[in-house]
């Protein structure tokens, strides 16, 4: 083998190896935080790391600090971030040992990712199904850092330790990158261990046999502790990717040599570290440089400087700054460019048409805009459009490339958004239903909404989930429900739920510029106007240029201090908005009750809602949710808090019936919502207090 590349990489394996060490040696002084080592492992990682180039895309999980080694990374910037310090390359001190992200131009980037327990198969294989769209739309691709003289196409990796391809978000990883035949490397890394599970307790196969259920994945199995082995395997498999585009699993058998992480350690539960210590990578690779005519002495060499840098490089992290206080509030967003209302949110001549019809007409002009633009989801292709039609046409406008079905993978759906964002797109998705966003939680929560944060904002994630929401026709216990109270505890994600078209059209072009995850809740409701009362959901169609900034409320409903009277706030949104506004005209009451329409639940307009509430001395907040432990109840709280020498009476929530769902019969459903006639009642008895 190449005597260069044998230098290279037992140069990287006596770094990590010796990190390793001093890792143990100083465990009291560094057992502040947990880590793990890669020691065992690195020579897979070695073999793979070192023939990626800048314009591919990895995600190391925990165990892979030799791989970032071969990326270029010093020692030096893992034991910043070892010891959660202030200049921590990856994440700026907030995140664990080899939790690496990195977006250096001479290096492969390295998006957010969690903990890595297979989750990271998701958004990994996003980025490949980014490549692979821009490379069908032969879209000039900056961020891949490619020029067109260039013939070597990008890749992603994704690693992968053995107990984590039980996770059945892999499986969705597996399923599409088949289905699409994406350009995508898993390295499964297989130490025969979960953390004190072993392989015979936890897998009815290793991942090698798994991958061959998933027609179209093809798949090897290596010594990952033989560096000449691994490296020739990884050269073979990279090459076949660049060329053809398809996806392939390299299974390393590899043994663990250190704990699975300083905070559980080896001895309290292995039973097999003597043949583990017969496995390490570090003898064999020793002996191939010298039957590769490498001499005793330049080995040494090799192994001394390697042992000189870590130590040098660990006193050096030591006496590294921590952390300011003020630095826990930067970056948990992406600064956005839309700040102020634009364009003709009422044109003249044009006609009103329907909520639904707004959302399609945004996206329609946003797609014909922007190329990096696409939508995917459940049934949103061709042949439907959507089950409430609400992508109609778009397919047959702008291809199947760009307007796709997918499989039942809420969590695909969700997480491949991390990576589509990564290579510079702009995806509009989709969950059918506010009832079947559960399985996407797990990805909305460790991977979409912390990117940006944990990143310290090298990685903000563009992305528009909209999900219809709401109950509306009987639609029973599984198509009904009201999820924005678990949304809202979930930071790092934008939320809209707007009242009508207009609203709906501005607000989804904002959330395209925004550089941060949005949510847009959309109430099935409301997208025809069939339910009585919900008229005003219609609207004149913006302009194009429509474009109405999140975080700012409408007062919808106006009124002026009086002290004659008894006033009241009512705040709401989507649905509650017709209800309050249905019920203020029937009693005759517009000049007493000022209605906010919130329009966005995060950002939230605190500053219109508390200005109104002082004015008018009392509020009602309205929602669909059942109230118990809701965002409506929480906001009640804090008006209660910042309005309370203002108040004339409680603050007051009226929402659904605190029931586990919502029936399918007609009479219980409408007993289980609010409706006109409730919040009637909820008025007269706040003005009369």
């Amino acid at each position: 083998m190449n005597k260069d590349i044998l230098h290279k990489a037992f140069s990287y394996l006596c770094t990590a190896k010796s990190m390793t060490e001093i890792y143990e040696a100083n465990f009291k002084l560094i057992s502040k935080y947990v880590h793990a080592t890669s020691r065992g492992h690195e020579a897979i990682q070695i073999a793979l790391g070192m023939q990626l180039l800048p314009q591919d895309y990895a995600f190391p999980y925990y165990r892979d600090d030799a791989m970032l080694l071969s990326f270029g990374l010093e020692p030096y910037d893992l034991m910043l971030q070892l010891m959660a310090k202030r200049d921590d390359p990856f994440s700026g001190g907030r995140s664990y040992y080899c939790h690496p992200s990195l977006k250096d131009a001479d290096k492969p980037k390295i998006p957010h990712q969690s903990s890595a327990t297979g989750m990271q198969a998701i958004p990994a294989t996003g980025v490949a199904m980014g490549m692979q769209y821009l490379e069908k739309q032969e879209i000039k691709n900056v961020i891949l850092n490619v020029s067109e003289e260039s013939q070597v196409k990008p890749i992603t990796v994704c690693s992968l330790g053995d107990a984590s391809v039980t996770e059945g978000e892999v499986a969705e990883a597996f399923q599409m990158a088949v289905l699409k035949q994406l350009p995508i490397l898993y390295l499964v890394q297989d130490n025969g261990w979960d953390i004190s599970a072993n392989a015979k307790e936890t897998r009815a196969q290793n991942a090698f046999e798994y991958a061959k259920g998933f027609k179209g994945l093809e798949a090897v199995s290596i010594d990952g502790a033989n560096f000449i082995e691994s490296y020739e395997a990884v050269e073979k498999v990279i090459k076949t990717i660049r060329k053809e585009r398809r996806p392939f699993l390299v299974h390393a058998k590899v043994p663990l040599l250190n704990h699975h992480t300083s905070g559980v350690r080896m001895e309290w539960y292995r039973d097999d570290l003597d043949d583990a210590k017969s496995r390490d990578p570090y003898p064999v690779l020793k002996q191939q440089l010298l039957k590769n005519g490498f001499s005793s002495e330049e080995i040494q060499t090799i192994e001394n400087s390697a042992k000189a840098k870590v130590q040098s490089d660990f006193d050096k992290a030591l006496k590294a700054k921590d952390p300011k206080p003020e630095d826990l509030f930067t970056n948990d967003f992406a600064p956005t460019p839309i700040t102020e209302e634009a364009g003709e949110r009422s044109p003249k001549g044009a006609e009103k048409v329907l909520m639904v019809d707004c959302a399609l007409f945004a996206v329609e002009e946003l797609m014909r805009k922007h190329k990096e633009c696409l939508l995917y989801g459940q049934d949103v292709g061709g042949r439907l459009g959507g089950v409430f039609r609400e992508t109609a046409t778009l397919a047959q406008k702008f291809g199947d490339n760009r307007v796709f079905n997918t499989p039942i993978q809420e969590a695909f759906i969700v997480g491949s958004t991390v990576g589509m964002s990564a290579v510079g797109l702009k995806p509009i998705v989709e969950v059918q239903f506010a009832d079947y966003i559960w399985p996407g939680l797990n990805q909305l929560f460790t991977e979409v909404s912390r990117s940006c944060y944990l990143s310290n904002g090298k990685w903000p994630v563009s992305m528009i989930l909209r999900v219809p929401i709401g109950a509306y026709g009987s639609g029973g216990p599984y198509h009904s429900s009201s999820v924005e109270s678990i949304l809202t505890n979930i930071k790092g994600i934008k939320i809209a739920y707007p009242s009508n078209g207009a609203d709906l059209k501005g607000l989804m072009k904002a959330a395209y510029y925004d550089p941060n995850p949005v949510v847009i809740l959309e109430h099935k409701g409301l997208y025809w106007s069939k339910v009585k009362g919900t008229q005003g959901a219609t609207s004149i169609e913006p302009s194009e240029d429509y474009i109405l900034p999140l975080g700012k409320a409408w007062v919808l409903q106006e009124i002026w201090k009086q002290e004659n009277k008894e006033t009241m706030t009512i705040v709401t949104y989507g649905m509650g908005v017709h209800w309050a506004m249905n019920t203020s005209d029937e009693l005759g009451m517009k000049d007493q009750v000022e209605i906010i329409d919130l329009r966005t639940l995060f950002p939230l307009d605190e500053e219109a809602i508390m200005k109104s509430v002082r004015k008018t001395g009392k509020c009602l907040v309205v929602t669909e949710e059942p109230s118990n432990n809701s965002f409506a109840l929480a906001l009640s709280g804090k008006i209660q808090t910042q309005c309370f020498k203002y108040l004339d009476a409680p603050v007051i929530v009226i929402g659904s019936e605190n029931m586990p769902a919502i029936p399918l019969n007609t009479t219980l459903e409408q007993t289980m919502v609010p409706s006109t006639e409730k919040v009637k009642v909820k008025i007269m008895e706040m003005l009369n207090y």
